[in-house]
């Protein structure tokens, strides 16, 4: 029996229950642990100082490859060089994986000068006392390039400010610990996530791993192997193909000490527990099938709050856009995929916000449906909920769920495809918005991220109930005024969910990755930005000079735009805003 899933991967019984793999392909698998073995003890003797060295040579390797790396992206997802659509590649990919090493570099400098990574950081309060830790902007390169937006991690209560300073570092404050070697089963659909976690892995852990690439990103062999080189010359990385005989057999080898995964639940599961009768009985018992720690971000069902009070036509046809935006990036395929709109039932303005909503599905662009299973997985919300809208001719899904309907179908599946769901809760002002954070945390699986919409007006009359009702919020990214998935591009943010999951009940998932400044006793990230684009914003108080986000789908320049950001974080220069600035305001 095997179980597939949103990672592409497929997960058998358990290693007894796979057939045997091929002497040659056993042998490779060896070779490459013993390598690592030995890696992991050199990586042990390795100073802070020369550490923050291979990371530099790192970067630079990467640069190298950038062009490579998010043009061989679009190939694999079908799209059309020419499109826009190509600007999510350059952004999710060797933009945010530049981002992540240099910070990582910044903080393992600062550990080898004797500094925490967030020495000279304001640290901040948040509900219940806790510490709060600045992340975005991090430099006045970002504070211009990301004019608006903010972001902060929380840490969970109690922790004091000494503790937030003195205990970030993670693994490199103990470097002659080793970790062992772990496995990285890699995720198939943002290309940066498995360097992501390899890097994770290696500086947050001292674990060199090996990465098994999922199925679907082959063709990015090549460039991991080109773009990744001083980690495999130095031993601390290998990078292997294959399915699901691969996997068990690395996820069971006496040389992995660690298994980290992306995916989902599904596949979690059956690593952890084994499928079927033999799984469950296993669970029951508590007697996993896998006999060495894991950790994991799986997903899950993300809801978009929609607080209620007046907004212009133009307020209401930008949010549908964003709203949009989250569903339908990357073709759907994001865990942190937007998945319910929640919705007053008492809005007044909620029937114009709906047909603006179906109108960005519509017209957004057009794209193929790469992801294995998507189809299926339309189909099937489709024959959960005959009466769904089908649009950009049936390749979207808009589930307008009504009272007597059963929403339990999308606020329990992860439809991982271009479903969006909508749902009414009964209420306005502080009435609803606590209402509607009852709802999410009650009623949809999953807690790694949750997306907000409210008129900075309607904020601030809140006052500080807005804020306890953030803090009410169980997930581990919150995003107001933005979406989640800046939270994953900024690298000094933590990235998983939030805190508490445990091996049978697993949910978004344990532990978190990203987090570049090294922070200990995360909760949550919480991102803010602005309500409207620039110049609207200024005209309505908002300070905020930031246009379309390039990573809308509707950006007509997001190609231009993501490929200028990646080549300004290959080498950052101030002469570099003005191509920047001119490409994102013609989105």
């Amino acid at each position: 029996m095997t179980i597939s899933n949103q990672s592409g991967s497929v997960v058998p019984n358990g290693a007894a229950d796979m057939p045997p793999l091929a002497a040659g392909d056993r042998a490779r698998c060896d070779t490459a642990l013993a390598d690592l073995a030995e890696g992991s003890v050199r990586w042990a003797a390795t100073s802070l100082i020369d550490r923050a060295q291979l990371l530099r040579e790192l970067y630079a390797s990467i640069s190298g490859q950038a062009s490579n790396w998010a043009l061989t992206a679009a190939g694999i997802k079908g799209l059309d060089p020419a499109s826009p659509l190509v600007g999510e590649e350059w952004m999710s990919g060797p933009y945010a994986t530049l981002s992540a090493v240099a910070t990582l570099t910044e903080s393992v400098e600062a550990l080898a000068a004797g500094r925490s990574p967030i020495d000279g950081v304001d640290l901040g309060t948040a509900p219940g006392g806790r510490v709060t830790v600045p992340v975005l902007p991090r430099t006045p390169y970002e504070a211009l390039l990301l004019h608006g937006f903010r972001a902060e991690v929380w840490l969970r209560p109690g922790v004091s400010r000494g503790q937030a300073r003195g205990e970030a570092g993670l693994g490199e404050l103990t470097p002659t610990h080793s970790g062992g070697v772990g496995l990285v089963l890699g995720a198939g659909n943002i290309t940066s996530i498995p360097p992501l976690d390899v890097l994770y892995e290696l500086v947050a852990s001292n674990r060199p791993s090996i990465l098994k690439l999922n199925p679907i990103m082959r063709e990015m062999m090549t460039v991991y192997e080109a773009a990744l080189r001083p980690l495999i010359d130095a031993g601390l990385l290998r990078i292997v193909q294959g399915g699901a005989a691969e996997g068990s057999y690395l996820a069971h080898h006496p040389g992995v000490h660690h298994v980290h995964i992306t995916g989902s639940a599904l596949t979690h599961d059956a690593i952890v527990w084994g499928p079927g009768a033999e799984g469950a009985a296993r669970r029951a018992a508590g007697t996993p099938l896998l006999k060495k720690p894991i950790t994991s971000e799986l997903g899950g069902v993300s809801p978009i709050i929609m607080v209620p009070s007046l907004w212009t036509k133009r307020d209401l046809r930008y949010q549908a856009e964003h709203v949009a935006t989250m569903r339908l990036h990357n073709g759907g395929y994001n865990c942190i995929a937007g998945q319910i709109v929640v919705l007053s039932a008492d809005w007044p303005q909620k029937a114009a916000f709906l047909e603006e909503l179906r109108s960005a599905l519509e017209r957004s662009p057009g794209r193929k449906a790469w992801y294995p299973g998507s189809d299926n997985r339309v189909s099937d919300a489709a024959a959960c909920y005959p009466n769904a809208q089908k649009l950009a001719r049936g390749t979207r899904l808009l589930v307008d769920i009504h009272a007597d309907d059963d929403a339990s179908y999308l606020e329990k599946t992860e439809t991982f495809s271009p479903v969006l769901g909508v749902i009414e809760v009964a209420g306005t002002g502080q009435a609803f918005l606590d209402a509607a954070v009852k709802t999410v945390n009650a009623d949809f699986i999953g807690t790694l991220g949750a997306n907000l919409l409210i008129d900075p007006a309607e904020r601030k009359r809140l006052g500080a109930g807005f804020d306890t009702a953030i803090a009410a919020l169980r997930y581990g990214t919150i995003a107001i005024n933005s979406w989640t998935g800046l939270g994953f591009l900024s690298a000094g943010a933590s990235w998983g969910a939030f805190p508490g999951h445990t091996l049978d009940m697993v949910q978004s998932g344990i532990g978190v990755v990203h987090n570049a400044l090294l922070l200990d006793h995360t909760e949550r990230t919480v991102v803010t930005g602005p309500f409207r684009p620039f110049p609207r914003s200024a005209v309505h108080g908002e300070f905020a000079l930031f246009p379309k986000p390039p990573w809308f789908v509707t950006a007509r320049s997001a190609a231009t735009t993501g490929r200028l950001l990646t080549r300004f974080a290959q080498k950052p220069s101030w002469l570099k805003m003005p191509g920047i600035f001119l490409s994102a305001f013609r989105a």
